[in-house]
C-alpha cells in the first residue's frame, strides 16, 4: 500500500493525520502539483479526477478522495475507531464531518481557487480548467465566518466536534480551520470556543504530521 500525497496540500493531510492516529506506517508517493504532474497520464491512470490524495492498495486498486480513502483505512485498521461504533455514532460523526467540509473546507476552496494567481484558470480541481469567478471568493469567505460561529456554539457544548471523544470529524475541521488561517481568515477573538479545541487539537502528534 502507498500514499500519493502532497505535502502542503490540506486534503492529503487529512488523511496523513488519519493515518498517524491509527499508529499505522504507509508509505508515501509526493505529487508535484505545482509541476502539474497530476495532469500527467501516468497519474491520470491512478486517479482520472488528477486530485491527491490517493490510496493504492497493494492489488493496484487505487481510491481517492480524501474521506473514502479514511473509509477504508477504518475497516481495515478499526482501532482505535475513528468513525464510530454504534450507528449512532456513525450517523452522528458522518454528519459533522461532512458539515465541516462543506461549509469550511469547500468554502476555502472557493476563496484560494478564485482568487491566487497561480490558480488562474484553475477554478476547480480536474483536467478540464475553469476561470475564476471571484464572487464565489467572497462568498466563501462569508461561509467561513459563518462556519466559526457555528464551531463557537458546538464547542461550548461539546469537548469535541462530533461529541465526547476524538474523531475523524475533528481532524477535518482542523484541517478546514488551518486552511482558512493560511488565507487570512483567522479564528475571531469572540470564538474563544474554537480557540481552545483548535489549541488542544493541535498539541496532538497528528497534527504535526
Amino acid at each position: 500500500m502507498k500514499l500519493y500525497d502532497t505535502a502542503p496540500a490540506p486534503s492529503p493531510r487529512r488523511v496523513r493525520m488519519f493515518i498517524a492516529e491509527k499508529g499505522i506506517d504507509i508509505p508515501v508517493v509526493q505529487v508535484d502539483l505545482r509541476g502539474g504532474e497530476h495532469l500527467k497520464t501516468e497519474f491520470m491512470k491512478l486517479n482520472p479526477w488528477c486530485t491527491v490524495p490517493v490510496l493504492e492498495l497493494d492489488d493496484g486498486t487505487c481510491i481517492s478522495e480524501a474521506i473514502a480513502c479514511c473509509r477504508y483505512l477504518e475497516a481495515a485498521f478499526p482501532e482505535p475507531p475513528l468513525m464510530g461504533v454504534s450507528p449512532e455514532e456513525q450517523g452522528i460523526i458522518a454528519m459533522w464531518e461532512h458539515r465541516v467540509e462543506w461549509d469550511g473546507f469547500i468554502a476555502g476552496s472557493e476563496v484560494l481557487r478564485n482568487t491566487a494567481a497561480g490558480m488562474s484558470g484553475r477554478g476547480l480541481t480536474g483536467s478540464k480548467g475553469y476561470e475564476q469567478i471571484p464572487e464565489l471568493a467572497l462568498r466563501g469567505k462569508q461561509r467561513i465566518q459563518k462556519l466559526y460561529e457555528m464551531l463557537d456554539q458546538r464547542f461550548g457544548e461539546s469537548e469535541y466536534l462530533a461529541g465526547p471523544d476524538f474523531t475523524v470529524a475533528d481532524i477535518t475541521c482542523l484541517i478546514a480551520v488551518d486552511f482558512a488561517r493560511r488565507q487570512k481568515l483567522e479564528i475571531p477573538d469572540d470564538c474563544a470556543n474554537v480557540k481552545r479545541w483548535h489549541q488542544q487539537i493541535s498539541q496532538r502528534p497528528s497534527a504535526k504530521v
